[in-house]
């Protein structure tokens, strides 16, 4: 038995601590590779992808009955580490009591944070893709109108970054 301070046993610990869930075992057995990750407060299966991977991965879950992208969001896990570009998706069906859900994330570097656009398979995510753009700078290949949504044109960096730093300026405005 490995002592529990060698790495080994700690891997064994996390290994044992998540479980594969259906949606996970089903993309395993159709042969997509992914990480399963830790489940949420939820008990939400949560999968991370390569962005590489992305469009056939989802495509394949599209095609499993995951109909709805209910929301897409990005983050910053902090300064110096990756941005993260996550969806949650859902079956909706008529005959199921509770709808099945798994969300998926994908971490890319903050020097070139660029995933394919995910807006082909589910167009719920336009206005997603194009915020998360706008917020973190993270760029959607393939997204037919990438372009800001919530800051000027003109604005220059990312606002929602942990890194950001905000512009030493006031804007002039009319008082009438």
């Amino acid at each position: 038995m490995a002592d529990e301070t060698t790495p080994e046993a700690a891997v064994e610990a996390a290994g044992a601590l998540v479980e594969a869930g259906p949606v996970s075992l089903w993309l395993t057995e159709q042969g997509f590779a992914h990480e399963i990750m830790e489940r949420d407060h939820l008990g939400m299966e949560l999968l991370r992808v390569e962005p590489a991977f992305l469009i056939p991965f989802c495509t394949a879950l599209y095609a499993y009955g995951f109909n709805y992208l209910q929301c897409q969001g990005a983050y910053d896990a902090g300064p110096g580490q990756p941005l993260v570009s996550f969806y949650h998706l859902t079956k909706v069906s008529d005959n199921a009591d509770r709808p099945e859900e798994v969300r998926i994330k994908v971490y890319v570097p903050r020097d070139k944070p660029t995933i394919p656009s995910v807006y082909w398979i589910w167009k719920a995510a336009d206005w997603q893709e194009r915020e998360c753009y706008d917020m973190y700078g993270i760029i959607y290949e393939g997204h037919p109108n990438l372009k800001r949504l919530l800051m000027p044109e003109d604005w220059v960096g990312w606002p929602m970054r942990k890194d950001y730093i905000s512009p030493d300026f006031y804007e002039l405005q009319d008082a009438y």
